[in-house]
Parts: structure tokens; C-alpha cells; sequence
């Protein structure tokens, strides 16, 4: 089963998306999107298991899950564009809000399905398969909209045209949840030469304290990843000039683990300590949350909500 009482698609209207995915799915193939159509079921795995299995992975799935509960709706049709194998669309919203999740691939939408027999303690999820650039739902159709992992980079230069999609499908007053990749990724450059053990002990500290100490010296920047295939960098800046122009309100920008997130052997260590760990997560949304550090982030997730 695909959807049964989700917001009916524009089929036919300029929407060019069926409400299902399956054999005689006719999703638009624009050549940009080729490989994605192409997604197999390892891929859709490989997805699913970025977020597990380690401590570094589970901290990135952690502060995402943590922002998504901060600003989740309560009631209306929520939508993760490009929700891949579906890890956070059910995270999109709470309570009495109804999620749908949208993909390009075939594989990465019977995936989402999956995931409801793996623990996932949220409603089911409706699953359309499409593009986001041409999304098959009526303007103003949803309470939340979310635009995760590297979609926003992956449109490259049809990056504008996908903000303005996503964009026009929210309510007045609407919810807009964005994560952009404006660089390579920092880490502190105190706590990168602190012995593992050393820096388990200090988390156990309060987060404030930590962060003055982490100030002092400062934050490296990550070497730059080489990318085969188009991507378009996004600043926090350009996307919060972008929404307030518009007369939108931002309400959260978060740099994603600037703080130990480059450090997989520390990061395992700290979560040794429940205590710890659970000051880590605070610590890193603290920092996160500074101007800062938002220019040189490999992630930075942003919230804004339509006028009403």
C-alpha cells in the first residue's frame, strides 16, 4: 500500500507524478536526476544505515531528530522532499499532523515501508513517488515542510527553483525546515588535542563552561571533500536573506556538531558516559547555534515559518 487518503497530486497538470510508486510510476526523468532513478536497494540501505552504528552516526541522527522535535507541527499533511529511505519523515510533525514522503526513487520509497516494521514509533507514512521540482500537490497544501540531507546541494543550479516549489506547498504560517551544506566542517581545536578519556571527564561538565573553554582556542576547519558530481554550496546568510525578504520569520539556524562531529574517536568515548552524552548533545546545539559557526558547517539546519 502506497497512500490512502493523502492530498491528491496534480496528476496531469503539471505535477508529472503518480501517487505510488510501482511499475507504471511515470516520474519526470530530467537527466540531472538520472542517477537517483536508478537508486537499487543497496543504495537505499546504505542510506538507511548512515544514521547507526556509530557513535558519530548516531549523534548526526540525533541532533537532526532533536531540531525535527523542536519545530514539529501538531495537525495538517506534513512532506519530506527527497526523504530518501524515510529515516526522519516520520519525524516530520507530531501528534495528529499526517506524513507523506516524497522520492525520486523507487527503491528508496519501498525502503520508508520497511522502516515501519524496524521500530519506528511514529504513524505510517504516505509515500508519493516524485520530483521535488515538480511537486504534484496544490499550493498551500501543508502544515510542514522538509527539505533534509544534501537536496537543496544536489539541484545545483535548479536549487532556486526547488526553494520555490517547497516554498509555495506550505499554509500561511507554515513550517519550513531546510539543511544546507555551506562547507567542509570544523571541530574544536581544544578538544581534538585532549586524550580521548579527558574529554569523556570534561563533557560531564556543564555545557556553558565547556563552551567558554572551547572558544578560547578556537575551531580547525575540515579538509574539503572532493565532489564528483554538481553540488551548490548554501549559506546560512543567503537562505535567512532569502526568507525574510519574503517576510518570513526564521526561528532556529544550527550548525550540525561543530564541535566533535569531525571526531569519531572521541565521539566514542563520550558515549561511554550516559551523562556525557547527553551534555554533548546539548553542547553541540549550544555552539551550533552561534553565527560563527555557521559558515564553515557541513550542515546547518534552519527553520522558518510562512506569513500567515
Amino acid at each position: 500500500m502506497v497512500r490512502r487518503s493523502g492530498p491528491r497530486p496534480n496528476v496531469g497538470r503539471g505535477g508529472g507524478s503518480t501517487p505510488r510508486p510501482g511499475p507504471r510510476s511515470t516520474a519526470p526523468t530530467p537527466s540531472p536526476h538520472a542517477r537517483f532513478l536508478r537508486q537499487g536497494r543497496d543504495r537505499a540501505e546504505r542510506e538507511w544505515a548512515r544514521y547507526e552504528g556509530t557513535a558519530q552516526r548516531d549523534l548526526f541522527r540525533l541532533l537532526r531528530e532533536r531540531f525535527l522535535a523542536r519545530h514539529a507541527v501538531s495537525s495538517g499533511w506534513t512532506l519530506d522532499v527527497g526523504a530518501g529511505p524515510g529515516r526522519f519523515a516520520p519525524l516530520v510533525g507530531r501528534g495528529g499532523a499526517r506524513p507523506i514522503a516524497l522520492d525520486l526513487s523507487l527503491e528508496m520509497l519501498r525502503r520508508t515501508e520497511r522502516a515501519r516494521g524496524s521500530g519506528t514509533r511514529t504513524p505510517e507514512v504516505e509515500r508519493v513517488r516524485g520530483d521535488a521540482l515538480r511537486l504534484p500537490f496544490p499550493d498551500g497544501t501543508f502544515s510542514e515542510v522538509a527539505l533534509l540531507g544534501n537536496t537543496l546541494g544536489f539541484e545545483a543550479d535548479a536549487g532556486e527553483r526547488l526553494l520555490d516549489s517547497v516554498e509555495s506547498r506550505l499554509a500561511p504560517g507554515g513550517c519550513l525546515l531546510v539543511e544546507a551544506a555551506p562547507g567542509p566542517g570544523e571541530r574544536s581545536r581544544y578538544l581534538a588535542r585532549l586524550p580521548p578519556s579527558a574529554v569523556r571527564r570534561l563533557l560531564a561538565a556543564p555545557p556553558p563552561l565547556v563552551a567558554s573553554r572551547l572558544r578560547s582556542e578556537g575551531y580547525s576547519v575540515e579538509p574539503v571533500r572532493h565532489r564528483t558530481e554538481a553540488f551548490r554550496r548554501w549559506s546560512a546568510p543567503q537562505l535567512i536573506g532569502r526568507w525574510e525578504g519574503q517576510g518570513w520569520t526564521v526561528d532556529e539556524v544550527t550548525a550540525v556538531a561543530p564541535a566533535l562531529g569531525a571526531d569519531p574517536e572521541r565521539l566514542s568515548e563520550a558515549a561511554k558516559d550516559p551523562r556525557a552524552w547527553a551534555r554533548l548533545l546539548e553542547l553541540e546545539e549550544l555552539i551550533g547555534r552561534q553565527p560563527a559557526r555557521w559558515a564553515k558547517a557541513a550542515a546547518v539546519l534552519l527553520a522558518a515559518r510562512a506569513p500567515p
